[in-house]
């Protein structure tokens, strides 16, 4: 399979969906969740909007890089690179908890993730399940498979410092689950997510004011 056309397309697909603004239902309104019948499989397209006190090349990072996310996705049992094609293509493995109070079994993906840079500092993360040889399905998780989907994060106009991200899943959970079991859930793990990576975010910035020379210092003066 040819990785890098693959990531391109889907990379583009992505951007279709950030200009297209016809045909979203609105499900959740304290961070923006939205929906559409997908075009790529018989379920919803979801989109989720929301502002991250970060800007976009580090948000970015924040959001796909394993060392990064692994330390704030509460949804992720193990999140892993299998494999770097380029500097901004990868392949990577990812399990989940259960979700929906344990009705939901862990699923496990791997998914072929691109990074492409726009003009006015907008960023995509894209991604696409994919047949990988040396990570095949296994009897421990069901197998799932993410259809086109990806982040989109841009600068705020008024400040810069902050980004707008938007999200774009359409994952199919497989197994025996119900179309509307799937469809109850997806809306509240989009507004986790998202809560999560705030949460990370802020987590973050404590820890590394807080490892700088002066909250070193300070907090050496405090112990005395």
């Amino acid at each position: 399979m040819d990785f890098k056309k693959l990531a391109d397309e889907v990379s583009q697909e992505v951007l279709a969906f950030s200009r297209d603004t016809s045909g979203w239902k609105v499900t959740k309104t304290s961070i923006t969740v939205s929906w559409k019948p997908s075009r790529n499989y018989d379920g919803h397209l979801y989109r989720a909007e929301g502002i991250i006190p970060e800007t976009p090349a580090k948000l970015i990072q924040f959001m796909y890089l394993p060392e990064h996310r692994s330390k704030w996705d509460r949804s992720l049992h193990t999140y892993r690179m299998l494999h770097r094609i380029d500097s901004d293509t990868f392949i990577l493995h990812t399990i989940t908890n259960s979700f929906a109070m344990g009705s939901i079994a862990p699923r496990d993906f791997v998914d072929l993730v691109h990074i492409k840079y726009y003009e006015g500092e907008k960023v995509i993360v894209s991604s696409v399940s994919v047949e990988y040889p040396q990570c095949p399905p296994t009897s421990s998780y069901i197998r799932g498979y993410n259809n086109p989907c990806g982040y989109v994060c841009s600068p705020l106009p008024e400040n810069p410092g902050y980004s707008k991200l938007v999200m774009y899943v359409q994952p199919e959970l497989r197994g025996n689950l119900s179309r509307a079991v799937v469809e109850a859930t997806m809306p509240t793990n989009l507004l986790n997510l998202i809560h999560d990576a705030k949460d990370g975010i802020k987590a973050q910035k404590a820890h590394s004011a807080h490892s700088s020379p002066k909250g070193h210092s300070s907090s050496l003066l405090h112990k005395k």
